[in-house]
């Protein structure tokens, strides 16, 4: 017999204990640091970072003005636009939202680098700060085209080739900027390698968020809503809740997958460039069931796959010479790796 104790989240965090802030982190609990504390304490209030006051009262907006006046088809841009995105209180002033909007300010930016075949070689590095996020979501995306979109001659035709799927790289973009946490003074990071490009930004997922929901795209639970309303304004994003699902579904048809790494402290994704290389039905099929990371025998294989000796062999030296798969050992010590 069980007597089942459930304890809710209290709302006036945060909670103390001998003068110390504590918090749940899964089945422990530890204490908080000082920047944790203060989104504790905004957090009991019903505040958010972006919905503080800023220490500015002369910003200026052009970035902002002239994309939302060609977005939403504006005849004008004033005060009183800015107070129907939340962005000024005629009591308060502005708020740190919209200071980011800002054409200026002191928050961190956008640190990207162009490597060449590795990371000793760097090709550029180029950082885009103390200004509006649009502008550096912007120039990270010309920077894009000029590193990742290629013409190819084909069939006497020039056509346009994007090696890393343009759709993906501006929804993990945004969500870069749009998810972050602003109280960190950190860049959020842009590496740009021949073959992936890797985003990272500071701050991990906001409470009650698992890792599966994160990737799944399963609901949306904003961290920064003011911003990400001004971006959906600007059809920069498209709705709450679909920038990983976009993510996942430019990659629906490619061989390689983005790849998703949480911690409590950061976020990034990795875009893999994407292989021309085509694959038969059975080739996917083999490749397609083995795991990242996973070591196999040709044995295991057979079992998970279903096909023959030597149907499997073929299968498998196929995908070793498209260079998917690497091939290690021999004889009965074969194994075999998805790359």
């Amino acid at each position: 017999k069980t007597i089942s104790l459930f304890v809710k989240q209290g709302k006036s965090t945060p909670y103390k204990y001998n003068g110390k802030a504590y918090k749940r982190n899964d089945s422990s609990t530890v204490e908080v640091d000082e920047i944790e504390e203060k989104r504790l304490i905004l957090s009991g209030m019903n505040i958010s970072f972006e919905e503080m006051n800023a220490d500015e009262e002369n910003l200026e907006f052009s970035y902002l003005s002239k994309y939302l006046i060609k977005a939403m088809d504006l005849s004008s841009f004033n005060l009183d636009t800015l107070k129907s995105l939340n962005l000024y209180n005629s009591k308060f002033g502005y708020n740190n939202a919209a200071l980011l909007l800002a054409d200026s300010n002191n928050f961190p930016g956008l640190d990207i680098a162009v490597f060449g075949k590795s990371i000793n070689i760097f090709k550029k590095r180029i950082s885009y700060a103390g200004g509006s996020i649009l502008k550096q979501n912007y120039d990270a995306l010309e920077l894009f085209r000029s590193e990742y979109i290629v013409e190819k001659i084909e069939d006497g035709f020039r056509q346009k080739i994007e090696l890393v799927p343009f759709d993906a790289f501006r929804e993990a973009v945004a969500n870069a900027l749009v998810h972050r946490t602003w109280d960190i003074k950190a860049n959020t990071k842009i590496e740009m390698h021949p073959d992936r490009i890797i985003i990272s930004s500071p701050g991990g997922l906001v409470a009650d968020m698992s890792k599966e929901d994160y990737i799944n795209g399963n609901y949306s639970y904003l961290r920064n809503p003011i911003i990400a309303n001004v971006f959906r304004r600007l059809n920069i994003i498209e709705a709450f809740a679909t920038g990983i699902k976009r993510i996942n579904e430019a990659y629906k048809d490619a061989i390689v997958k983005p790849i998703y790494d949480v911690t409590s402290s950061a976020i990034s994704v990795t875009l893999p460039v994407i292989d021309q290389t085509s694959l038969s039905f059975n080739e996917k099929k083999v490749y397609d069931a083995m795991k990242q990371n996973h070591s196999y025998s040709r044995l295991e294989l057979e079992e998970i796959s279903g096909f023959a000796k030597d149907t499997l062999i073929r299968i498998l030296n196929s995908l070793v010479e498209k260079g998917i798969v690497e091939k290690s050992g021999k004889a009965r010590g074969t194994m075999y790796v998805k790359k």
